[in-house]
C-alpha cells in the first residue's frame, strides 16, 4: 500500500451500481456539446478577452487566443479518450485514480475544485454587474450592492446561484433543456456581436499588432506580483505587452476554454458515452474557438488597446460605447446577461459533480454523495451553491480568475500524462475515441500545459501553492483513513494468496504480529513529531508576533521569511518515512493469523499517528507559505 495505490475497473462498477449513489443516464451528444458551449462562451469573450487585451497583450491577444485554443485542443483529445473509455463522475479525478494513484487524485481533484468554485463565483459575480448595467441602461435606479459591517455585498450573485442550485436539484435532463435555449441565444448575441462591430473596424487599430514591451504604471494587476512566473524566474523588469504579455495573455485567456473539461464531470450522465462524449466534447469546440475569434479580431478592431487600458472594467460593452455605439451595447448587456446565466449553471452542475465522485470514494465525507430519487446529489448540490454564492457575493472577481486557470491547467496537465498510463495499464478497454500518435501528442499537450501556467503570475503561484497545503492538510486529516479504495486494499492484500492454508492466514517464518503500540515508537516517527513541533511553535511564534504588532512584516529579514517556509520539510519528510514503516505494519497484520493480534491491531491503527503529523506538518508550512505572501506584497 502507498500514497499511489490505484483505483481500478472493478471499483469503478461498483460505484456505477450503488443504488444510493446512482446518476441517471439522460444526456446525449446535442446535450453534452451545447453544455461544453454554454459554458465556454461567456467566461472568455464576455469578461476576460478584453481586460487581456488592454493590459497583456494589445491586438496580439488575437493569438493568444488561437495559442490558447490549440492547447486545449490537444488537452480535449485527453478528455476524450478518457471520458468515453471510463464513463463516470468525477472527469480528470476520476482518471487519475484509475492511472496515477490515490494521491495524485486527490491533488487534481482538489485543483478541479478550485477551477470550478473560482469560475463559478467569477461569472456570478459578473453577472451581478452586467445586471447593474442593465439596470443603468433601463435608467433602473435598483442598488445592487449594501454594506455589511465592512463588507460590501453584492444581492444578484446570490439570486442567481440560488435559482440555478435548485434546478439542479430538481434534476439534470430539466437543466439541459434550459441550458439549449438560453445557449441559443447567447451564441446569437455572439453573431451579432460580430456583424455589428464590424462596422466600427479601424485598420489602425490592429497597429502596432505586437505592442512593444513597456514597464507597468504602478499598482498595476501585472506589477512583480502580477508578472509571469516565467517572467520573473528570468529576472526580467515587470512589464506589459511585449512577447512576455502575449504569452501572459495566452495564459489568461485560457480561462475561455474551461467548458471542456467539465462537460467530461458529466460522463456518468450520458446516453452511449463512447459516441455521445467524443463527438459533443469536439463539435462544441470547434464552434467555440471559431466564436472567439471572430470576435476577438472585430473587438481589438473596434477600439485602441489604449483606449480599452484607461477603462476601469474594460469589456465588449465598453467597446461599443467607446464608439458611440450605446444602443448596441444594451442589447449585448442584456444578451451577455442571458448567456452567462449558463456558465453558472454549467459550472455548478461540474462542481458538485468532482466533489460527488471524491465523496463516494470516501476521499470527503460519504454522506454527501447520496442521490435522492431524481438521480441528483440534492444536499451537495445545495452545498456547493452555497459556498459559491457567499464567495461571489463578497470577493473581488480581479483577485480569482487567474486561480481559475491554474487550476484548469494543472488538470489537464496530470490528464495529458495519464493516457499513455492508462493505455499500458489496460490496453483491452474499449475506448470511443483514441488520441492519435501517443505517448507523444498527450506528453506534448502535458508540457504545453506546463508552458502556459509558467505564464501565469507570481502572485496566482503563490496562492495556488497554499490551496495545495490545504488539501493535503486535508488528505492526511482525513481522506488517507477515509479511502474506501485504500480500506478494500486491505481486505485483498495481494499476498494473501501467498500465505493461504486452510482458509486461514498464516506467517512466514518466526515474525510476531505487530501491535500499534510498536508502530508508534518507531523512530522515524519520533524524529518526525519532534521535527514538527519545532516548526509549530517557530512559525506560531512569528505569526502572533505580526498580529500583536510586535514584528513588522516588512522589517523581516527574506532569509528568515524563506527559513519559516521551509522549516516543515523535514518532519514532512520525516513524517512520511514513519507513514510507509506504519503501512508496512498494517500490510503484516493483514497476514497474521486470527486471534493472534491485539484488539487495536486494525486498518488505519498505526499509520494514524504519522498521517496526523503530516496533516499539521503541511498546515504549519501553509501558514508559513502565507506569512511570505505578506512580506512579498509589502515589500515588491
Amino acid at each position: 500500500m502507498s500514497l499511489f495505490i490505484k483505483k481500478d475497473l472493478e471499483q469503478v462498477t461498483e460505484d456505477l451500481e450503488d443504488p444510493d449513489r446512482h446518476l441517471k443516464r439522460d444526456l446525449g451528444a446535442w446535450d453534452i456539446a451545447v453544455m461544453g458551449v454554454a459554458v465556454a462562451v461567456g467566461a472568455g469573450i464576455f469578461s476576460v478577452g478584453a481586460q487581456a487585451a488592454a493590459d497583456y497583450a494589445g491586438p496580439a491577444v488575437i493569438v493568444s487566443f488561437v495559442l490558447a485554443a490549440l492547447v486545449c485542443g490537444l488537452a480535449v483529445m485527453n478528455y476524450a479518450e478518457f471520458a468515453s473509455s471510463v464513463p463516470v463522475s468525477g472527469s480528470a479525478y476520476t482518471f487519475s485514480y484509475l492511472s496515477l494513484g490515490e494521491l495524485v487524485a486527490w491533488i487534481i481533484g482538489w485543483d478541479l475544485i478550485l477551477e470550478m468554485m473560482m469560475a463559478a463565483s467569477v461569472i456570478s459575480k459578473y453577472w451581478g454587474i452586467y445586471l447593474r448595467s442593465v439596470f443603468e441602461f433601463l435608467h433602473v435606479d435598483v442598488p445592487t450592492e449594501f454594506v455589511v459591517g465592512s463588507l460590501e455585498v453584492s444581492w444578484p450573485p446570490v439570486v442567481v446561484v440560488a435559482f440555478f442550485t435548485v434546478l439542479l436539484v430538481l434534476g439534470t435532463k430539466l437543466t439541459s433543456r434550459i441550458n439549449s435555449v438560453l445557449t441559443v441565444i447567447k451564441i446569437a448575441v455572439v453573431i451579432f456581436i460580430v456583424i455589428s462591430g464590424a462596422s466600427y473596424v479601424k485598420v489602425s487599430n490592429f497597429h502596432p499588432f505586437l505592442p512593444p514591451s513597456e514597464p507597468v504604471p504602478a499598482g498595476s494587476a501585472t506589477g512583480v506580483m502580477g508578472q509571469s512566473l516565467f517572467s520573473f524566474l528570468s529576472g526580467a523588469e515587470p512589464t506589459r505587452y511585449g512577447v512576455y504579455g502575449l504569452l501572459g495573455a495566452a495564459a489568461l485567456v485560457f480561462f475561455a476554454f474551461i467548458g471542456f473539461d467539465i462537460v467530461a464531470t458529466t460522463a456518468e450522465e450520458a446516453k452511449n458515452p463512447q459516441k455521445t462524449l467524443p463527438r459533443g466534447i469536439f463539435g462544441g469546440l470547434a464552434l467555440v474557438s471559431l466564436l472567439y475569434i471572430s470576435v476577438i479580431i472585430v473587438v481589438t478592431g473596434m477600439v485602441s488597446y489604449k483606449e480599452m487600458a484607461e477603462q476601469d472594467e474594460p469589456s465588449l460593452a465598453t467597446a461599443f460605447r467607446l464608439v458611440g455605439a450605446n444602443w448596441v451595447g444594451t442589447i449585448i448587456t442584456i444578451g451577455i446577461l442571458i448567456g452567462l446565466t449558463t456558465v453558472i449553471m454549467v459550472l455548478l452542475l461540474g462542481l458538485a459533480r468532482v466533489v460527488f465522485a471524491m465523496s463516494r470514494d470516501g476521499l470527503l465525507p460519504r454522506g454527501i454523495s447520496q442521490t435522492t430519487k431524481r438521480g441528483t446529489p440534492a444536499r451537495l448540490q445545495i452545498g456547493c451553491g452555497i459556498v459559491v454564492a457567499a464567495i461571489a457575493a463578497v470577493a473581488d472577481v480581479g483577485q480569482l480568475s487567474e486561480m481559475i486557470n491554474i487550476g484548469t491547467l494543472s488538470a489537464f496537465v496530470l490528464v495529458s500524462f495519464s493516457v499513455p498510463v492508462l493505455r499500458k495499464r489496460y490496453p483491452d478497454l474499449p475506448r470511443g475515441f483514441t488520441v492519435p500518435f501517443s505517448p507523444w501528442l498527450p506528453i506534448l499537450s502535458g508540457v504545453l500545459c506546463l508552458w502556459l501556467m509558467a505564464n501565469l503570475a507570481v502572485e496566482t503561484w503563490l496562492r495556488f501553492v497554499v490551496w495545495l497545503l490545504v488539501g493535503l492538510t486535508i488528505y492526511f486529516g482525513y481522506s488517507f483513513l477515509h479511502s474506501r479504495t485504500r480500506a478494500e486494499s486491505h481486505e485483498h492484500n495481494p499476498l494473501l494468496a501467498l500465505s493461504l492454508e486452510d482458509g486461514r492466514h498464516v506467517r512466514q517464518g518466526n515474525q510476531r504480529p505487530a501491535s500499534p503500540e510498536i508502530a508508534r515508537q518507531r523512530p522515524a516517527l519520533r524524529v518526525a513529531q519532534v521535527l514538527i513541533a519545532l516548526t509549530v511553535v517557530a512559525v506560531g511564534v512569528e505569526v502572533i508576533g505580526l498580529l500583536a504588532g510586535m514584528i513588522h512584516v516588512e522589517a523581516q529579514p527574506i532569509g528568515l521569511v524563506w527559513g519559516l517556509i521551509l522549516a516543515a520539510i523535514p518532519g514532512i519528510i520525516a513524517g512520511h518515512i514513519a507513514l510507509s514503516r506504519s503501512e508496512e505494519v498494517e500490510r503484516e497484520w493483514d497476514l497474521a493469523p486470527e486471534g493472534t493480534l491485539s484488539a487495536g491491531a486494525v486498518p488505519g491503527a498505526a499509520t494514524k499517528a504519522p498521517v496526523a503529523l503530516l496533516s499539521v506538518g503541511y498546515a504549519t508550512m501553509g501558514v508559513a507559505v502565507v506569512v511570505g505572501i505578506v512580506h512579498a506584497v509589502e515589500v515588491l
